[in-house]
């Protein structure tokens, strides 16, 4: 195969590529649902279906940031975007943590344990726009 060089048809590639994930994206939902529906919650995660959307979701997420990084405006510097959003999700984890521990059935260790997940899940996303705005910061100097 060669590499495709023409613009135009560069651009249609990829638009038939957003129409093939989307109708696969639908496709996947539609499966997921009837699981939902016709054998519950634990039904729906037990099929392979479910680890792949979750898997193209999350993937899809990240390089939709690199996107986003590039076309923002530059209103802060890196750094201070950095702090404000680690503090925000410190704060978060924090109230979810609490609320989880006040729960009936849960402990005090279930909420540290909740809020410790909830942060590490929040941090990757934080650390790489951090990562991918320094890269920008980088290469504009």
């Amino acid at each position: 195969m060669q590499k495709i060089k023409d613009e135009r048809l560069l651009l249609k590639n990829l638009q038939n590529l957003r129409i093939a994930y989307m109708l696969q994206t639908i496709g996947i939902i539609g499966i997921l649902s009837y699981d939902f529906i016709t054998k519950g919650l634990d039904g729906m995660r037990k099929n392979p279906l479910w680890f792949v959307f979750i898997l193209t979701t999350v993937v899809s997420a990240f390089l939709s940031m690199n996107i986003s990084v590039e076309y923002e405006s530059r209103k802060r510097s890196s750094k201070q975007s950095f702090l404000i959003s680690l503090v925000v999700l410190t704060l978060i984890s924090t109230i979810i943590g609490i609320l989880t521990s006040f729960t009936e059935g849960f402990t005090a260790i279930n909420g540290v344990f909740i809020a410790g997940i909830v942060f590490l899940c929040g941090v990757v996303p934080i650390s790489y726009v951090y990562y991918l705005r320094k890269k920008i910061d980088n290469q504009a100097d």
